[in-house]
């Protein structure tokens, strides 16, 4: 599993347009900071910021795989908390769509692509790394705990959207209830928001929007990012 987890990452940064980005988008999805990652890598964390910055020329091969090594090292280290989740396989009932960005995407922009508003408190201003597109009765009835992590894909830095969301409290409540949260969450086309909903989003500081888009609509925007 570790080799299909390099490899993954590896090609990803090697695709992408803007690789400095997509390396600093995985190291943050491990939760490594880029002084543990260089100490790891036996040199100093500006080298680190250097890359994913992109103040220095492309990283060549040969960093990018040390670079993705010590992301893997180290998460073992730390009991393969990622790793175990990379590995999971997606469970498909409830699940409409999943996607995982190259490159970190601002919350405001992913909100504009759907015409989303924000409802509460909580502010905009954060990443997401991806999104999974879920049908809200299903996923709550199909989906128990030892499936849930399923819903995160490769990183919990993504964009829960519910649809078939009446009043918004069943995914808040089950949300509040794992210890695992996303960076925001989405009501498509719902009814009245139940205020409940609000408030545990203002709790787990997690930004709750509407769209009045529909499933097949948000997939369509989507996959332009």
């Amino acid at each position: 599993m570790d080799a299909e987890i390099r490899e993954k990452i590896a090609g990803e940064v090697v695709l992408s347009a803007h690789p400095g980005r997509t390396l600093r988008k995985w190291r943050e999805d491990f939760e490594i900071s880029q002084r543990d990652l260089a100490r790891h890598l036996e040199t100093v964390p500006s080298v680190i910021s250097d890359y994913e910055s992109e103040r220095r020329a492309s990283p060549g091969a040969g960093f990018i795989r040390r670079y993705v090594q010590g992301l893997v090292d180290l998460d073992t280290l730390h009991g393969s908390r990622v790793g175990q989740r990379l590995g999971a396989r997606p469970h498909s009932e409830g699940i409409l769509g999943m996607q995982e960005f190259s490159v970190a995407v601002p919350l405001k922009a992913f909100a504009e692509r759907l015409d989303a508003k924000a409802v509460g408190r909580i502010g905009l201003s954060r990443d997401i790394h991806g999104y999974t597109l879920l049908d809200a009765p299903r996923a709550i009835l199909s989906i128990d705990a030892a499936h849930y992590v399923e819903v995160y894909g490769w990183t919990t830095q993504r964009a829960l959207i519910f649809a078939n969301v009446r009043y918004g409290r069943s995914p808040m409540v089950a949300i509040r209830a794992h210890p695992l949260k996303p960076a925001a969450v989405v009501f498509a086309n719902p009814g009245r928001i139940d205020p409940l909903a609000i408030r545990l989003s203002e709790v787990e500081n997690i930004p709750l929007l509407t769209t009045a888009l529909p499933a097949p609509t948000i997939l369509e925007r989507l996959e332009e990012l």
